[in-house]
């Protein structure tokens, strides 16, 4: 390689990267030794990138189609250097991808560090932002690199001390990849040892599936000082899913993991499985402890990686694991597929939809298991990932039913915000003569346990879901039923206690009738006030302890849900509420003295706006409900 510089430019870090290298100068990490693993993983990508490529354009491998990593250290210069013969980065590419984090969820990493090292060190695996962790070990860091296909003039050397700075300049590289170069701080001499190299190499990325390629260590009896070491294999160099089960140990299947999700903790579980036959793949796929901080990006660059005979095709593959699943990570390998398939031929494929759904059931297979003899591990994967599964009733209908006994509730069972509750316990519970699984949404625990119309159920034992998520109404509505039972809001439609399997007696249905019979005027001077905001007005009977509630009808979205779909410029056909009064509440019978319109117009909006506040809706004029409840107050 010629190092001749044509031109020298400098330039700024972005300012989460400087705020990320300061972590890591600091020795973010623990474990120091993570950074090789870093840079062997991110060279193995290149070549997987590399090797892709060539397959509709072999002249990018320019006459060299053995890929590898190769690992070099010079201990009186104290450098370690991982070099690789992938696919290279261009001048803008290099800015891109080590001038800047273009990722988003970048400031809401930053801003949930905690000072935790150990805890903040798993964090920053699940960003990508791996090759910085150099830093760790390095006082100066250079990397050389030429693109596959350009001239070799066309190479960029980047250097920077992680000062806030780098510099790049133009060389000339003879080959295309990749050279970093770790000029070593005077405490990590350490790494500039080919025994502890090959430790840390047989054990973070033993099952990388190209050669990781060091000298030979030299013997006493053949030292030669002017003879060059020949290269050696380090690594098994062969992929990992490729071998059979018990040839694999647990912390071989964690450290794969590790590379695969770029994640810095061990996963909750794996699945490894080889399918023969008409259609012949393997399968490793594993559940992550925790949730990335880009699970909700719908741009997400992690997920299932789609290998076919052993070459890398794509990063993830959408088309082999649902939305709903997208927490899964690992490898599919197909030997059935062709070579230079593309994702559009991936969205038309019998063969792919065979795969998506055998790789699904085995999920769902082991969430399965996991949520029946493993309750409290299962409980901590519903707290990280719990929002992403109750998506899967709206989008994986045939798997409907087997999703819906996943879930997990709160409930007025328990009056706990921990969702611990399944539906099989809430239908075991249901009182005899009751026809329908109930629930309530609310943005919040406390407002879902504090709603009005819950004081019916109450009164009666009748158990009531809590919902509190933004996708809980929506996920619902794509369930419809479980187990025969209808799951049916308590805040829609006019209840009827007969279903409640709580039937009213002759007096109560008596006692009702001359309500609506003796309320009838103020029914109706209510009606005439509010007639611009709701349907209709009608005596409650979900009401015991509150002077009124709105009621949407049946199959309308709830007020919350209503609120949230507009502030999202999402237009939906929207009908007005029902208010329902308490016949029994002081302030109706309080209304029934009014007899004035002026007077009747002040509690109408007062009983509305209450209502609506209690569905968690805003009000559109604060100031006049407040002025409404002083004159209302001091009469």
């Amino acid at each position: 390689m010629s190092a001749t510089a044509q031109k020298k430019e400098t330039f700024e870090f972005q300012t989460e990267v400087r705020q990320l290298l300061h972590l890591m100068i600091n020795s973010l990490y623990s474990n120091r030794e993570i950074f090789l693993r870093e840079l062997i993983s991110n060279a193995s990508d290149a070549t997987d990138k590399l090797r892709f490529q060539a397959l509709q354009d072999e002249s990018l491998l320019e006459g060299d189609s053995e890929l590898a990593v190769r690992i070099t250290f010079d201990q009186e210069a104290n450098t370690l250097t991982v070099s690789d013969n992938g696919i290279g980065m261009s001048h803008d590419e290099v800015i891109e991808n080590l001038g800047t984090i273009a990722r988003s969820g970048t400031k809401a990493f930053l801003e949930n560090l905690t000072g935790d090292q150990a805890r903040d060190a798993r964090m920053i695996g699940q960003f990508g932002v791996g090759f910085y962790s150099s830093f760790i070990v390095a006082d100066r860091v250079s990397v050389t690199t030429r693109k596959a296909g350009s001239k070799p003039e066309d190479a960029v050397r980047w250097d920077s001390a992680g000062d806030g700075q780098y510099t790049l300049e133009s060389v000339t590289k003879d080959k295309h990849g990749t050279d970093v170069v770790l000029h070593l701080k005077d405490d990590a001499t350490e790494f500039a040892d080919g025994f502890r190299l090959r430790n840390i190499i047989r054990t973070y990325s033993d099952h990388i599936d190209i050669p990781i390629r060091m000298p030979a260590e030299a013997t006493g009896e053949d030292e030669d000082a002017d003879k060059t070491p020949e290269d050696e294999t380090v690594n098994k160099a062969n992929a990992l899913w490729m071998r059979p089960k018990n040839e694999i140990s647990n912390e071989q299947y964690q450290e794969f993991y590790k590379h695969v999700a770029h994640d810095f903790e061990d996963p909750l579980t794996w699945m490894h499985n080889k399918v023969e036959g008409n259609q012949a793949y393997t399968s490793l796929l594993y559940i992550p402890k925790r949730a990335p901080f880009d699970l909700w990006d719908r741009e997400s660059g992690h997920g299932v990686k789609l290998y076919v005979k052993r070459v890398f095709i794509m990063d993830d593959a959408d088309q082999l694991m649902p939305r709903y699943l997208r927490f899964v990570r690992g490898v599919i390998d197909s030997d059935d597929l062709p070579l230079n398939v593309s994702r559009e031929i991936l969205q038309h494929n019998k063969q792919i939809d065979r795969i998506r759904g055998a790789s699904v059931k085995r999920v769902l297979d082991t969430l399965e298991k996991l949520a029946r003899d493993k309750p409290e591990e299962y409980q901590e994967f519903w707290k990280t990932f719990g929002r992403c599964l109750k998506e899967g009733p709206a989008e994986d209908f045939a798997n409907r039913e087997r999703i819906a006994r996943l879930l997990r509730f709160s409930s007025t069972q328990t009056d706990a915000a921990d969702e611990t509750v399944t539906l099989e316990d809430y239908v075991s519970r249901m009182k005899e003569g009751q026809e329908a699984i109930y629930y309530v949404t609310a943005e919040s625990f406390s407002a879902a346990k504090s709603s009005p119309h819950l004081e019916v159920f109450r009164k009666h034992g009748v158990e009531v879901l809590l919902l509190t998520d933004p996708v809980d109404e929506w996920a619902i509505s794509h369930l419809n039923e479980f187990d025969g039972k209808r799951l049916v809001s308590a805040a829609k439609g006019e209840l009827n206690l007969d279903k409640l399997g709580s039937a009213e007696s002759e007096e109560q249905k008596e006692q009702q009738e001359k309500a609506e019979t003796e309320l009838k005027p103020v029914v109706e001077r209510l009606k005439a006030a509010l007639e611009d905001k709701v349907e209709d007005v009608r005596v409650s009977r979900r009401l015991t302890d509150s002077p009124a509630c709105l009621v949407v009808s049946e199959h309308e979205f709830g007020i919350s849900m209503q609120r949230m779909l507009k502030a999202a410029g999402h237009p939906f056909p929207a009908g007005k509420p029902a208010l329902e009064i308490n016949p029994d509440h002081v302030l109706i019978k309080r209304l029934e003295q009014v007899d004035d319109q002026v007077g009747t117009e002040e509690w109408a909006a007062v009983l509305y706006d209450q209502a609506l506040l209690m569905e968690g809706g805003q009000l559109d004029d604060p100031a006049s409900f407040v002025k409404r409840v002083n004159r209302l107050l001091a009469g």
